[in-house]
């Protein structure tokens, strides 16, 4: 498997650190909001992630945090007259809504910033140790031009990256780069004892503090969302190896942005869709869909054209996963195994295999799970074909599926006996060519929402 490393700008082999277990790190999001589509798509990108390394026999041991205090989540409690930690649960409850809703997988640990204070104090007392950081009447900075590496993952230059750095008011840094590990409460604000006074976590440092307690001092990927390339990601590096004296990540990998109607989304334009009211119209598969749907490091365009044609895509593959479902209850014993058919369908399980293994492209993965589609089409529902081509098609497909988390909505196609005897009565007609009570019982299951086909193998069925 080769990915694409920010650190490197390259595509490089994957080489873990340990040949079992892979350890990766996702940044997760902020709970003062529910979230977009911007942050549901490294939930998904990552997720898909995490499954093919354990489709490919890795044990994935997978972070992601929540950021729990914070500038905005003070600020929505200050609006809604709750405090920082009743914002915090309520959007952490709702992100797990939509999160089970698109089919993520639970993270190995979910740490929260505010669970971890004793390691954010400790990790910030070494960097003060080793001259890293420095207290300034009640905030602790990290000097960021004493790490002789920084600037390295956003690959911009130190000077550049000064000409655009400010002081705020209040602040006092020895230098605007300096960014703050550990901020003096103000009145009203959320605080914990530390030996620089009462404050409270700066965001950068919560991630370097989780990393380090739950996955150790070097790990194998970090991952997130392309915004968070600077400063976020590059001052965790500047932390993380400071303090540790390592190599923090092996491979860094960022997802791209979203646009709206082609147009970059953005709080400020107005233009931020919630995963929620798009799940309220459309359901969260169609969401998982379409944020897969192209490659994770691409941008991504969101508009309902685009919406239409995912849900579109999708319905296809129920079709005809219901289908093969039908086909392999009714394939019959005697016919011989087509050997060269056994062949194809595995060969698309190494299409995609071969597609995933390129950077995690999930686009050309799908592009195998319709070549797939058109094959069963083709050579197994409209043909008399042995149940084990039919089943080794139905295992290919949900192994291949199942990695990309998608086709997790399926329904038992078990009729009611109402519906099942019309279906009996409309096949004793046809026998008897007795065609105009077959066409009714048909017109009649089709007002119900029941669309019949018949087939060789028999009459199939699916739902409007």
């Amino acid at each position: 498997m080769r990915v694409f490393n920010t650190l490197t700008r390259t595509k490089e082999e994957f080489v873990p650190l340990d040949e079992k277990e892979v350890k990766i790190y996702a940044c997760g999001p902020t709970v003062y909001n529910y979230i977009h589509i911007g942050n549901a798509r490294p939930l998904c990108v990552f997720d898909v992630l995490r499954k093919y390394l354990e489709y490919r026999g890795y044990n994935a041991n997978f972070v992601q945090n929540f950021t729990d205090v914070d500038d905005k989540i003070i600020r929505r409690a200050n609006e809604e007259g709750l405090s920082f930690s009743e914002v915090s649960e309520k959007y952490i409850k709702e992100f797990w809504t939509d999160a089970h809703g698109l089919n993520f997988k639970d993270a190995t640990h979910h740490p929260k910033a505010t669970e971890n204070i004793p390691e954010i104090i400790d990790i910030i007392k070494t960097l003060i140790e080793k001259g890293y950081a420095y207290e300034s009447n009640g905030d602790v900075y990290y000097r960021a031009l004493k790490f002789k590496d920084y600037g390295k993952l956003s690959h911009q230059p130190i000077d550049d990256l000064q000409s655009g750095a400010r002081i705020a008011v209040g602040e006092l840094k020895e230098n605007p780069l300096d960014f703050a590990l550990w901020k003096a409460a103000k009145e009203g604000e959320p605080f914990w004892e530390s030996p620089w006074g009462k404050g409270r976590p700066g965001w950068h440092i919560e991630c370097s503090a989780m990393n380090r307690k739950y996955l150790g001092k070097s790990i194998d990927i970090h991952c997130g969302g392309q915004d968070l390339i600077f400063p976020h990601h590059e001052n965790e590096i500047a932390q993380s190896e400071a303090a540790n004296g390592c190599e923090f990540a092996r491979y860094w990998m960022h997802n791209g942005y979203i646009n709206v109607d082609n147009v970059k989304m953005s709080k400020s334009l107005g233009n931020f869709k919630t995963v929620r009211e798009i799940a309220d119209v459309y359901g969260y598969e169609v969401i998982r869909y379409f944020l897969i749907s192209s490659h994770y490091r691409s941008p991504i365009n969101y508009s309902l054209e685009i919406i239409e044609q995912c849900k579109s895509a999708l319905e296809r593959l129920y079709t005809c996963r219901e289908s093969l479902d039908f086909a392999i209850k009714n394939a019959k014993s005697d016919i011989a195994d087509d050997e060269e058919l056994l062949k194809l369908i595995d060969s698309r399980k190494e299409q995609f295999i071969t597609a995933m293994d390129d950077d995690l492209n999930t686009a050309d993965g799908l592009a195998a799970i319709f070549e797939l589609v058109k094959d069963i089409n083709t050579k197994i529902l409209d043909k008399e074909v042995s149940k084990k081509v039919c089943e080794r098609a139905g295992v290919i497909f949900d192994e291949l599926c199942g990695v990309l988390g998608i086709l997790y909505n399926r329904k038992s196609n078990d009729l009611d006996s109402e519906i099942e005897k019309l279906i009996e009565q409309r096949q004793e007609a046809r026998k008897n060519k007795d065609w105009a009570t077959a066409d009714k019982i048909r017109d009649d299951l089709k007002a119900r929402g029941i669309i019949l086909k018949d087939t060789p193998n028999g009459v199939t069925w699916t739902k409007e």
